[in-house]
Order: structure tokens, then C-alpha cells, then sequence
């Protein structure tokens, strides 16, 4: 189950699942216009980190061609216009604003190169195409690397989802699930429903069910109690940015768990390729969290919850202090305390294998 593809050559469209209907209709967009994207962007039509990168990759040929440039100066005026409204549909997720500035970094050499503007949207079409088929494959070294710290028989948690749905291949945290899975190993998921949009309940219940992983569904509350009682054995998420530090900026409700797995001496793992680590922000207290609409919790999916004028708080994210966890698990490997060294360490070594 693709959560997102791009169907067809230079005049082509994105395919992009709307998640927002899910788990009770599988629907598919077909998108062409840069608004759409955007609009798909901000309401969760797609959504995870990696998948919103891959999305604004496309959503920049779609821009770019839309506004139909006629001259190399005219292009770089409208990618330079594209850009700016991608960069504001969501100001968490680190891999949307990695996205465009390769993007951007690849249009300067095209235009260096003196290309004309269909050579130009090719060549973006070229990166953009790249950038989703690199990411499949940092999700499967993912959950190369990072089944590798499972054991069968163990009971595993996760807090939204970070699997198939949320990038544009088989997942971070459940790509460590499934590659345990294929290597035999017997493992069960709980999956925290992740409220208020349930994300958990409606899309990694689902998804994993499809890849007949066994799953079962838990309250948020609950996750103390399955801690407490000795039903889980690991914790395993994603991640939207992370600190030059290691601080984790993940959906609402990850710092509660990570500070619960502490509490009860459990592995809290990170999983997240290089692209999701922000050097550039020394510290979770630098990563600007998206506040939501007061709907989501007033009225979550046509319901109304709550009585009419109170007051609501809904951040999209929290961020988890570096001291919770207890490795990242990325394309490269595990990586582990001290974070602030290592992570630095781990742009030196992308930078010599680039």
C-alpha cells in the first residue's frame, strides 16, 4: 500500500492516498495543482514526516508547471514563489523543508547549466522521483538495522504511525516491525490510538493488519498499565524533527511514553532516516510546534465532545528530552548516547559517502 506515486511522465499527476478517510474507504487522489497538494498537506490527507517530503518534491513540479514559466528568469521567480507556500503548509516536519531545498539545489544547477524550462521541470521531475525512491530505500536499511534489537516473542508499542502511510516506503518505526517480521520472528504491536485524530487506531491498526502483523489497539491511557504489568518489551516510534541534540519532536502523547518506558526500565527507540535530523536547531526547545484546530478535539470526526465556548489546547507534537531515549535507529545504523556527538558524527559520514 503506496501512500503516495506519481503516475505518468512531465505532464503526469500525483496519486496520493487520502488518509483522512481511512480505515472505512481507500480513496485516491489525483492531483494537479499546487493548492492540492497544500490543501493535502494541512488537512492529513498525507501526512508523516518522510511522506510530506516526497509530496512537496512533486508539489514543486506541479507548482513549477502550473504557473507555466516561459523563460529561465520567469522559473526561478516561480519556483522562489512555489517554495514559500510549500514551506508554509506545515512548520514541524524538518524532511518538507529538507525536500525543497534539494529541490531548490538541484533547479540552481539546471539553470547553471543554462537549461531551458521543460528541461528544467524534467530534471525536478528527475529529483523529485530520486527523493522518493531514496527514501524506500532508507526504509528498508531501517528495519534492516533496527530489527536487529527486537527478540520474538516481544510485545512492542508505538505512538501514531510511522509505517507505510507515513513515508513513501515501508515505513521507519514499522519498518522495524515488518523486517523482524520477515526474518520470523513473532511479533505483536500495540498500537496507542493517538488522539485526537486517532492515527494509531484508524492507520497503523490498518495497515498492519493488512501486512497480517498481529496488532491490537490500546487507549492512550492505557500505556502505563501494559507497561506496568509487563506486556511490553519495547518501544519503537517515529519522528517529524529532531535536535542537533536529540531532542524528539514526534505527535503529541510520545513524551508520556518515553517517559513511562523509563520509568519501567523499557528500550525507547527513534526511528527516522538522516533527513529528520535538524542540525541546525541545537535543542527540542528551538523546533516550532504546530498548534491544530480546536475542532479536532471539540468535535473530532463530526462529534461534539466538549461543551460549546471552552478552551482548547491541541499541539500536533510534543518533544521528547534526548535523556528518554535510548538509541535512533537510522539508515546508517543505531546510533547512540552522546547524542549531541554522535549526530554530528553522523552528517560527517553522510557528507563523505554524498
Amino acid at each position: 500500500m503506496l501512500a503516495l506515486k506519481w503516475v505518468g511522465g512531465s505532464g503526469g499527476y500525483l496519486s496520493l492516498l487520502d488518509q483522512t478517510l481511512l480505515p472505512s474507504r481507500v480513496k485516491y487522489l489525483r492531483i494537479r495543482k499546487l493548492a492540492e497538494v497544500i490543501d493535502a498537506i494541512r488537512r492529513l490527507a498525507v501526512r508523516g514526516a518522510p511522506a510530506i517530503g516526497v509530496a512537496a518534491a512533486y508539489g514543486v513540479v506541479i507548482g513549477l508547471r502550473e504557473l507555466a514559466p516561459s523563460t529561465p528568469a520567469e522559473a526561478r521567480r516561480s519556483l522562489k514563489r512555489v517554495r514559500k507556500l510549500l514551506a508554509e503548509s506545515r512548520p514541524t516536519a524538518v524532511n518538507l523543508f529538507w525536500s525543497l531545498e534539494r529541490m531548490s539545489s538541484r533547479a540552481e544547477a539546471l539553470d547553471a547549466e543554462g537549461a531551458a524550462v521543460a528541461e528544467l521541470l524534467g530534471g525536478l521531475l528527475d529529483e523529485a522521483i530520486e527523493i522518493h525512491e531514496e527514501d524506500q530505500r532508507l526504509c528498508r536499511e531501517i528495519g534492516r538495522h533496527g530489527q536487529r534489537l527486537l527478540r520474538s516473542g516481544w510485545n512492542v508499542l508505538t505512538h501514531c504511525n510511522a509505517g507505510a502511510l507515513a513515508t513513501g516506503g515501508m515505513g521507519t518505526a514499522l519498518a522495524v516491525i515488518y523486517s523482524a517480521v520477515e526474518k520470523g520472528k513473532k511479533i505483536r504491536v500495540f498500537a496507542d490510538e493517538t488522539r485526537p485524530l486517532l492515527q494509531g487506531a484508524r492507520l497503523t491498526s490498518w495497515e498492519l493488519r493488512r501486512a497480517g502483523v498481529e496488532v491490537t489497539v490500546a487507549c492512550d491511557n492505557a500505556a502505563a498499565s501494559l507497561m506496568g504489568s509487563g506486556q511490553v518489551q519495547c518501544v519503537v516510534v517515529g519522528a517529524d524533527r529532531i535536535a542537533a541534540n536529540g531532542d524528539v519532536a514526534n505527535k503529541i502523547g510520545t513524551y508520556g511514553v518515553a517517559v513511562l518506558a523509563r520509568e519501567h526500565d523499557i528500550p525507547f527507540y527513534v526511528a527516522a532516516p538522516s533527513s529528520t535530523f535538524d542540525p541546525h536547531t541545537a535543542s527540542g526547545a528551538g523546533i516550532p510546534i504546530e498548534q491544530r484546530s480546536d475542532l479536532e478535539v471539540t468535535a473530532g470526526f463530526g462529534k461534539k465532545t466538549t461543551p460549546p465556548g471552552v478552551d482548547v489546547y491541541n499541539p500536533a507534537f510534543d518533544v521528547t528530552p534526548a535523556r528518554y531515549v535510548t538509541g535512533f535507529i537510522t539508515e546508517q545504523g543505531l546510533l547512540e548516547p552522546p547524542f549531541k556527538r554522535n549526530i554530528s558524527g553522523l552528517f560527517r559520514t553522510a557528507a563523505t559517502h554524498g
